[in-house]
């Protein structure tokens, strides 16, 4: 078998076995916590038989073991089932969900990735100068600031007092894609700011390290400029670290909104999965963590590759 394909089929192996191993946990952890969606939906002042009533209605009152492993037969068949707290199809709303914050984290990916690494190649071009400095030390603010307070400042200035933006990013389905983009870009650019800082410090780190390379002062004693260096030798010997960096960020686009979306209610996952673990609606909180799980995995994955092929010593190994 060809060494990607190796690698691919290995990467894939134990995705399966972490998307298995995080179910299990998420579960075990919801069942740990007190109360459950019979308790969440009825309330505290709710009588005995009411509560055994409703939990015998949502199959609560079969074993966990049991429940678990239907909920595992359901996926493996491509049957999410239905939501606890009100019957819907939990496929169905994933799928309105999941592209809502696919289209939310593409756009802020759009524009972080290729600011992040233009920004990097200007600190490393200007390395130790103001320019190196003002950058460096706007994104370590950015990356040192929570995302919740980020989004709350930028939602009191922006949305508030200036009356630029749109506090809340109420989308729907037929809105043309200028409202939607209007609609949006205060979320964007909280994670536009978050994700560019990590992603331009690794850039910058990953080419001021290969300009540490023999190869690189040969270049330099040949004449070329130090722009022409970082972009025909430094920065495509880079590129894996980059793509790993870049990767993991993307990941965290998908899998890290949760936060984003709660404080400026967008309509995705990440806000779907929050209402459910309020209401302790557990397949919702289950399939929606697989979810996450599996697009970092899989993100994961495509770096390794992108890894192992950009460079030659992982593709021909001794």
């Amino acid at each position: 078998m060809h060494p990607i394909l190796k690698l691919v089929a290995q990467r894939l192996a134990l995705g399966i076995i972490l998307l298995f191993a995080a179910s299990a946990l998420i579960f075990g952890l919801t069942e740990i916590l007190p109360g459950d969606a019979a308790q969440a939906q009825l309330g505290q002042a709710a009588t005995p038989e009411s509560l055994a009533n409703l939990r015998e209605e949502m199959g609560l009152n079969r074993p966990a073991l049991t429940r678990y492993t239907e909920w595992i037969g359901g996926m493996l068949t491509g049957d999410m089932g239905n939501a606890l707290s009100n019957k819907l199809s939990i496929s169905e709303q994933i799928g309105k969900r999941l592209g809502a914050t696919i289209f939310l984290a593409s756009w802020a990916a759009l524009i972080s990735v290729p600011l992040a690494i233009l920004l990097g190649l200007i600190a490393v071009r200007y390395q130790n100068r103001w320019p190196d400095k003002v950058i460096s030390g706007s994104t370590l603010t950015f990356i040192s600031l929570p995302e919740f307070m980020l989004a709350y400042i930028l939602i009191f200035v922006i949305g508030v007092k200036l009356q630029w933006a749109p506090s809340f990013a109420n989308v729907s389905p037929d809105m043309p894609l200028l409202d939607k983009l209007h609609a949006i870009s205060l979320p964007v650019t909280v994670l536009t700011l978050v994700v560019l800082a990590h992603m331009m410090r690794m850039t910058r780190a990953a080419i001021l390290n290969v300009m540490q390379s023999a190869y690189i002062e040969t270049a330099e004693l040949k004449g070329l400029t130090t722009f022409e260096v970082i972009r025909k030798h430094a920065f495509p010997n880079a590129i894996a670290p980059i793509v790993n960096v870049v990767m993991l960020n993307l990941a965290y686009l998908v899998v890290g909104v949760v936060v984003v979306e709660a404080v400026f209610a967008y309509p995705g996952m990440g806000q779907y999965l929050v209402d459910a673990v309020v209401k302790r609606d557990v397949p919702v909180v289950l399939t929606s963590g697989v979810i996450f799980a599996a697009v970092y995995i899989v993100l994961n994955m495509i770096a390794d590759v992108v890894s192992i092929l950009s460079n030659p010593r992982l593709r021909h190994p001794k």
